[in-house]
């Protein structure tokens, strides 16, 4: 069986193709590696799969949100399902480059379900996010709340993604699972996230920069536990049955929350970082950034009811194994 990754040199899409690769599966990547963050990063990572899996991890390297270029890159390549994980991430760049995640996150959504759609995949699983849930001030979040008022043009995108796979779902019969992540991390992570960023400056003896003066919380989610309900999901398209689905559509599409289920707070978040890290961190309390949101919470009922998903990495295991990764790749 071969796959169709998007976003394979990024973290969660690294992490998905081995996982479909490890029982025996052929992956084919898509990544445009771009500059958002360390290209050498993700040329590492595409390095491992290829000195792990050799023939059966390759890599396409092309803007999913170019459709000639897309439809001219998969002429003549053989697959069923697609898991489209490639976007344009972050809450704040968000703000200052509006259009990079206009043309990413709602052009590229749109090219991928067209390959979908025509090459009639038996099922796209895509990614969301927990940022659509906004401002929502009832905790935990769920995919039954309405997600109406983004506070990023980031969330705001991620809903339109939703919203269009489920018009694609409607008239196309096209079976689809979205899946909103939460706050997720580990090894091979992203520079960007808060986690490596506390880690790197730890170890360089910098003040760390604690958003919201520290009254924040998180629901950390491991990436082995997120890979875990990609996999699920992809196994378990939704059917085209009439009967109303996890996030409220009647078409072959559900929505789902993919978190650890438990708020931490984000200074415990810090204790458990510098324990690991062996040193302490000053720390600069900071007021909250525009786009951010105090508090996340993922209700996983939906997903644990249908496909039997239960995270099992809490923060104390999850956080170190990330800082042992990070100083085994920094060689700290």
């Amino acid at each position: 069986m071969t796959t169709l990754v998007t976003g394979a040199a990024g973290f969660i899409g690294f992490h998905v193709a081995r996982r479909l690769m490890d029982r025996g599966e052929r992956v084919i990547g898509i990544d445009n590696v771009n500059d958002y963050y360390s290209v050498q990063l993700k040329r590492d990572r595409v390095a491992k799969q290829r000195a792990d899996y050799g023939d059966a991890f390759s890599l396409i390297e092309v803007d999913f949100a170019d459709k000639h270029a897309l439809d001219r890159a998969l002429g003549d390549q053989d697959f069923d399902r697609i898991v489209h994980l490639g976007a344009q991430a972050g809450v704040r760049y968000s703000i200052e480059n509006p259009y990079a995640y206009v043309q990413s996150n709602l052009v590229g959504h749109l090219n991928v379900m067209e390959i979908a759609r025509h090459r009639r995949s038996s099922h796209l699983v895509y990614a969301s996010s927990s940022s659509v849930y906004g401002g929502n001030a009832t905790l935990p979040f769920r995919v039954e709340d309405r997600v109406d008022h983004p506070l990023s043009l980031y969330a705001a995108t991620k809903k339109s993604d939703e919203l269009m796979s489920e018009t694609y779902a409607h008239l196309y019969r096209l079976p689809q699972t979205g899946l909103r992540f939460f706050t997720v991390y580990g090894p091979w992570g992203r520079p960007d996230m808060a986690m490596w960023l506390f880690t790197k400056a730890i170890f360089e003896d910098r003040p760390i920069d604690v958003y919201g003066e520290g009254n924040m919380r998180r629901d950390f989610t491991y990436i082995d536990d997120i890979v875990t309900g990609v996999v699920a999901c992809l196994d378990n398209p939704p059917p085209d049955d009439g009967a109303e689905k996890a996030g409220g559509s009647k078409a072959p599409h559900r929505l789902y929350n993919i978190g650890n289920n438990n708020s931490e707070e984000l200074t415990r978040m810090i204790e458990i970082l510098e324990q690991a890290c062996g040193r302490k961190a000053e720390r600069n309390l900071m007021p909250m950034q525009p786009g951010d949101v105090r508090d996340t919470y993922a209700d996983i009922s939906a997903i644990q009811r249908d496909l039997g998903f239960r995270p099992s990495t809490k923060i104390d295991v999850g956080v170190p194994n990330f800082v042992d990764w990070y100083r085994s790749y920094h060689g700290v």
